[in-house]
Order: C-alpha cells, then sequence, then structure tokens
C-alpha cells in the first residue's frame, strides 16, 4: 500500500510504499518496518560488540544471549500488546483466536514487552554463564538506544505511531491519517478536511521518539566511556532517560494500550513514568554516595589478570 505524507510546515512530501520487494519465487512481499527493525538490531549488536570490553564483557557473549534474547523479545513484543488488546483476539464466544494472535503481519507489537522479555533473558544468562548482570545491562541498554531510534522510522513507512491533532510547523498529513482520525473520532469533519488540506496534521510522535533515543544514544555512550562509576549505572540511565521520554510522548499518541477496556489509563505511559521515577530515584540517591571506579567489574576483571600474571612469573 502507497501513501503520500506530507509535512506542510516544512515543505516535505514522500511517497512511502510498505513492501521494499516481493520475492519472486514464492510471491511473498518484504515489508520495509522489517527491513529497518532488522537493520536496527544488527548494527546494535555489531556496536554493543564493539563496546563490551570498556565493560567486562566479551563481544562473543553478546551473540550467545542474543541467540535467547531475539526469540523471547519476538514473542514477548507480541504477547504485551495482545495481554492489553485482548478483545480484538476473542472469537464471539469468548475464545481466543490464535490464527491472528500469531499473524504478525498485521501489525501490534510493543516494545515493553521486548525490554521486560530482554532483562530476564540477560539475568538468566549472565547467572549460568556466571557474568555481572549490571555490568551487561550496561552495555546491553546502548543496543536498546540504537534499535529503537532506527526502529521507529518502520512506523513512519507504515505510516502509524503517530500522534493528536496539531497545527505545528512539522505536523504530518495524509489522506490515511485524516481517514483514521476522522474514523476514531480523534477529528470531525472539519478536522478531516483541514488535514487533507494540510492546515492541520498530527504530531510526528515516531520521529519524537527516535530522536529521544537518538540523545540518549549520546548521552550513555560518554556515561559508559568516561564517567560511569558504578555498574548499573548505564543500565538505570536508560530506564530514566526512556522513561521519561516515553511518558510525555505517550501521551500525544493515539494508538496506546489502555489497562483495561474502558480504563484512561495508558499502559506504556504508566510503565514509562515507574521505570523514570524509580530509577532516577536511583541516579540521585547514587549521585550523592562516594563510588570506588575499582569496583566496577571491568576493572576487577583486570586486577584479576594482573594478580594471575604476576603468580605466574612467580
Amino acid at each position: 500500500m502507497t501513501h503520500v505524507v506530507t509535512f506542510p510546515g516544512l515543505g516535505l512530501e514522500f511517497t512511502l510504499n510498505r513492501v521494499a520487494f516481493t520475492i519472486p519465487i514464492i510471491d511473498r512481499p518484504v515489508y520495509w518496518y522489517g527491513i529497518i527493525i532488522v537493520s536496527g538490531l544488527l548494527l546494535a549488536v555489531y556496536l554493543c560488540m564493539r563496546w563490551a570490553p570498556r565493560f567486562g564483557i566479551v563481544p562473543d557473549h553478546i551473540l550467545d544471549m542474543m541467540l535467547f534474547a531475539v526469540p523471547a523479545a519476538l514473542v514477548a513484543i507480541r504477547a504485551y500488546y495482545v495481554i492489553f488488546n485482548l478483545s480484538l483476539y476473542q472469537r464471539e464466544d469468548g475464545s481466543l483466536d490464535w490464527e491472528a494472535i500469531l499473524r504478525y503481519s498485521d501489525g501490534g507489537l510493543a516494545i515493553y514487552g521486548a525490554i521486560i522479555s530482554s532483562v530476564i533473558v540477560l539475568l538468566i544468562f549472565c547467572k549460568v554463564r556466571k557474568i555481572n548482570f549490571l555490568a551487561f545491562a550496561d552495555v546491553g541498554v546502548h543496543g536498546l538506544f540504537i534499535g529503537q531510534l532506527i526502529g521507529r522510522w518502520g512506523n513512519f513507512m507504515n505510516v502509524e505511531a503517530y500522534g493528536s491533532a496539531t497545527t505545528l510547523p512539522w505536523r504530518m498529513c495524509s489522506e490515511s491519517i485524516a481517514a483514521e482520525m476522522f474514523s476514531k473520532g480523534y477529528v470531525d469533519q472539519a478536522g478531516y478536511e483541514a488535514i487533507l488540506s494540510g492546515t492541520l496534521g498530527v504530531h510526528p510522535t515516531f520521529f519524537y521518539e527516535s530522536a529521544w533515543n537518538f540523545v540518549g544514544l549520546i548521552l550513555v555512550y560518554f556515561l559508559g566511556k568516561k564517567w560511569r562509576r558504578y555498574d548499573g549505572e548505564c543500565f538505570l540511565f536508560y530506564l530514566a532517560w526512556y522513561g521519561l521520554g516515553r511518558a510525555w510522548i505517550e501521551g500525544l499518541r493515539t494508538d496506546s494500550l489502555y489497562l483495561f477496556v474502558g480504563s484512561s489509563i495508558r499502559v506504556s505511559q504508566l510503565v514509562a513514568a515507574v521505570c523514570f521515577v524509580v530509577a532516577g530515584g536511583i541516579l540521585l540517591y547514587n549521585r550523592f554516595r562516594p563510588h570506588d571506579k575499582n569496583n566496577l567489574y571491568v576493572n576487577r576483571l583486570k586486577a584479576q589478570q594482573e594478580q594471575a600474571e604476576e603468580t605466574k612469573e612467580d
């Protein structure tokens, strides 16, 4: 499906086709969304492997962990969405429509499902391999920032994950946006016509989140390279930074998951706010506590290696 998306206030226009190409032999479409998500994943893994040694993590451990984390995330990212939209996947008799649940091509994925599953998998992986969880998490959040800032452009190709109506100069417009906003009651007939004409548009929340994660990546990179004082500091920063951004961005979106049918509480906004408050509070508390960098996992490993080498020489 092709969409013409415009940003009238910026003088920009894009013709977007969800399908990148079709595999001739099986006549199977390959979507830009999938290509962008996979590209973000590969770049995240590559860069995390490069940066892993500064956290005391063996680069190959990144690949080993991903063998378990990716399948788990594919299940969790869908399960999270389905759980909070269960009515969409129930038949008239109340039974679950498993065919619809497993049809990923229809859309319906939630990033918090992947984040939660990744933390669980990492906890188990580090326990089995006897690796410091917080040190591994510190490098891992770099990958989360990378994957999310790139992955949100898949939403742009699908013309989804946008926000409420606005007249801001960077408002986003398209015929499909106008139709959906009207059908869901977010705008009336006049608003529908205004979106078509370009005088009214919607918040490009996909871009807000991508840009927010880009800034977060820069900050966490320097935190991990120069300023980190204890294991888990980058992990806490990610939870606080992403939580703060997602909390306000989610409030603008028109496709939020709600706690239950009829509720006004947005699930992702609630989770984001809790992450920000808890992680931000711990970061603030630790800021006023003394920390010995020699206790960092990477420095302890170096000390052990040096001691082992001295023992061999003796």
